[in-house]
């Protein structure tokens, strides 16, 4: 039997291995309940279980792009939303980052990498984040402004192990404004969630 995870009304069942929601998840849900994503196409990246995308729905997405690398992970949250009676307004791709999205563009991305640092040994994919915790999240950074619709939005997760500074000054590279979101502070690290959108004016 899948395990359970609850989140303010949402029932989320996670498959046997795949990684469930934990405390940055339920802090990155927090941050998008404050906007309005009403009639937005979302993409839920690394969407594991698929919390975040489900989330989005229930709060009034227009539709709902699940997205993961993990074809598991991506079974797991096409189960969730058809439970949920989502299955008219959720599609599904197994995708490295934006590898199978190509030309796509969304008024929501919300994204919660992998930001363990992979140091000598590979960890568990769901959390490896490659050198330094950032690889992943600067490789998503890259790409993310060219499938963002002008007026869209990006939430994201973000270590302070990880390098803050430097994420804030990618994002100024790439022509993003932002603001932090959210915080909480762990027993280890803080975490900081990004809201970012497109400088028009820089």
């Amino acid at each position: 039997m899948p395990e359970k995870f609850f989140y303010k009304g949402i029932e989320i069942a996670v498959f046997d291995s795949v990684f469930g929601p934990r405390e940055d998840s339920v802090l990155l849900a927090d941050a998008v309940k404050k906007i309005d994503t009403g009639g937005r196409a979302v993409l839920d990246l690394g969407c594991g279980s698929g919390l975040q995308g489900l989330n989005a729905l229930l709060l009034g997405a227009e539709k709902c792009v699940f997205a993961d690398i993990d074809k598991k992970a991506v079974e797991n949250a096409k189960a969730n939303a058809k439970a949920l009676g989502f299955a008219k307004k959720a599609f599904f791709k197994k995708s490295n980052l934006f590898s199978a999205l190509k030309g796509k563009k969304f008024g929501l991305i919300i994204f919660n990498p992998p930001y363990v640092d992979s140091g000598k040994e590979k960890k568990w994919l769901d959390t490896d984040g490659g050198k330094k915790g950032r690889q992943v999240l600067d490789a998503f950074l890259m790409q993310a402004k060219a499938h963002l619709l002008k007026g869209g939005k990006i939430f994201f997760v973000q270590s302070s192990l990880n390098g803050e500074s430097k994420t804030k000054r990618l994002l100024k590279e790439k022509g993003f404004a932002f603001e932090i979101a959210g915080r909480k502070r762990l027993f280890f690290e803080e975490l900081a969630v990004f809201k970012v959108w497109i400088d028009w004016k820089g």
